[in-house]
């Protein structure tokens, strides 16, 4: 949504990204599950702008873990959901890979030498186990990344005074540490505007998701 301009790095880079914030027609009082179920006619539309099928799309459970998985082959869609994980790589174009948050932190990772992709969710939990370090290597393993190339994008996520802990401050210093050439911080705090974004915290868990989207593009071979 051109709302978000945090997301132009990526787009500057070639990359596909979009964010779908708070649907003012959802009012998000309920579970999980419902809310997903409202929120997806929205979603799917936000897929279609992207002119991609919903089909293509790819989503992690979440389960504040540290799990990655690679997507590899598009014909196995069907908006597919991979059980255990909280971050998905690609380096094929064409996929669609989708993160769901509501406080915690999502991370666009994108190298730009290999076109390859990770989109992530990292809450408190993913963040103190090490998800992005994680991704940075594991992208380095399968699609010979190397941390220098890697453009991270932070989206909104609850920060303090609105939470104890400042996810924020964290995923900056291990972007650092682990190499990222460039890590960029929305600034933006989900508690701050609930007009705009869903809090499970400020909202005591009765809300709905926002929505991450990305896709990798094919590099071309000099």
């Amino acid at each position: 949504m051109e709302l978000f301009s945090f997301l132009d790095p990526l787009r500057r880079a070639g990359f596909t990204a979009d964010f779908v914030p708070r649907i003012t027609e959802v009012s998000g009082s309920y579970d999980k599950d419902e809310a997903l179920a409202e929120l997806e006619p929205y979603h799917r539309q936000a897929i279609a702008k992207l002119d991609r099928d919903w089909s293509q799309l790819w989503r992690a459970e979440q389960v504040h873990g540290i799990e990655l998985a690679t997507i590899t082959d598009q014909s196995q869609g069907g908006s597919q959901v991979i059980a255990g994980v909280d971050g998905l790589m690609c380096a094929q174009p064409g996929i669609v890979l989708g993160i769901y948050v509501a406080d915690c932190g999502l991370i666009w990772l994108a190298d730009r030498e290999t076109g390859s992709i990770a989109l992530l969710h990292s809450g408190r939990k993913g963040t103190e186990g090490g998800i992005l370090p994680k991704a940075v290597a594991q992208m380095g393993k399968e699609f010979g990344t190397r941390p220098r190339d890697l453009l991270a994008v932070l989206g909104p996520c609850i920060r303090p005074p609105h939470y104890e802990v400042d996810i924020a401050r964290q995923l900056a210093e291990q972007a650092c540490d682990c190499g990222v050439g460039e890590f960029q911080d929305s600034g933006i705090c989900t508690g701050v505007d609930l007009a705009t974004h869903y809090s499970y915290r400020l909202e005591k868990g009765r809300t709905g998701r926002m929505l991450g989207l990305f896709e990798s593009f094919p590099h071309q071979t000099p």
